[in-house]
């Protein structure tokens, strides 16, 4: 945690290193809670109302109710943003069932818990992001959607962390989850696209991929660009014989793929993320400046 980190916690601003939650707290006892990470840049969050409607999403799939309406979150998010050090950084904003007995039963907790942190984020470096990441399938597989729908961004990450520790003691940057049946869902933390002749494609939300926010401008600007794109039923084939692949989401932003489980791909960056990448950024200048 570096010490420009803040914390907003129930309605009260404070650094984050003196933010604190109660150990009886479900999130912490049970992982019970869901969250969003959410960029600004230029002091402006972007896609903020697209990220809160996806929490409220999540708090009514699993029965949550936020005590802070979408405009005083809004608010919280705005006084934070204004008074971070830095004009650009990452909130993580997360809401626990809240304080209760041991015991996993919800209706012990009667107030939830909400918090929003602001910091830095950064996912892969300079290096990785110029020369591409090295990706490998794990043998973790995803969480299937009959037991746990992907749309919902809970706290409940330990079959990511475990596809991501594979991929650490593998040498590798980060690793690709295979749903029950075999077809690829997504990264430990980042949508995936790859793009072959000219088309571009990504994993359908109903094989496991998360129904991700920068996923989904992606495949608007591409459209706009009349570049093909399906949501797709994609294999390890599929990865191993793209021109081009590439992660998306709000931490990752864009980042290019130069390598599945050894086999290097034909470009990396390749045009369409080159392309891509430009509108992504031209995006951000236009709803944040």
């Amino acid at each position: 945690m570096r010490k420009s980190a803040l914390c907003w916690i129930n309605g009260q601003l404070i650094p984050a290193s003196e933010a604190s939650i109660s150990v009886f707290d479900h999130g912490l006892l049970y992982g019970d809670g869901i969250f969003e990470g959410i960029r600004f840049y230029n002091n402006h969050a972007f896609q903020l109302a697209a990220h809160l409607t996806r929490l409220a999403d999540s708090a009514a799939a699993i029965c949550l109710l936020i005590p802070y309406s979408q405009e005083q979150l809004t608010q919280a998010v705005t006084e934070l943003v204004e008074i971070f050090p830095d004009s650009t950084g990452y909130l993580r904003l997360i809401v626990t069932r809240g304080t209760g007995p041991l015991g996993l039963n919800p209706d012990s907790c009667t107030q939830p818990t909400v918090l929003i942190i602001a910091d830095h984020l950064l996912m892969v470096n300079q290096n990785q992001r110029q020369q591409g990441i090295r990706l490998m399938i794990a043998s973790t597989r995803r969480t299937p959607t009959d037991s746990l729908d992907g749309r919902i961004k809970s706290l409940n990450y330990l079959n990511n962390i475990l596809a991501r520790i594979e991929a650490n003691q593998a040498g590798f940057d980060d690793a690709i989850l295979l749903n029950q049946s075999g077809f690829v869902t997504e990264a430990s933390a980042a949508n995936l696209f790859i793009a072959r002749d000219g088309h571009l494609y990504t994993p359908h939300t109903a094989d496991g991929a998360l129904q991700g926010i920068t996923r989904e401008i992606v495949i608007k600007l591409a459209s706009e660009q009349t570049l093909p794109v399906s949501e797709t039923a994609l294999t390890a084939y599929d990865m191993y014989t793209a021109d081009e692949c590439f992660l998306t989401g709000t931490g990752a932003e864009l980042i290019a793929v130069r390598e599945v489980d050894g086999r290097l791909l034909r470009q990396c960056p390749g045009p369409v993320l080159t392309t891509l990448t430009r509108l992504f950024t031209e995006l951000i200048h236009r709803q944040t400046s």
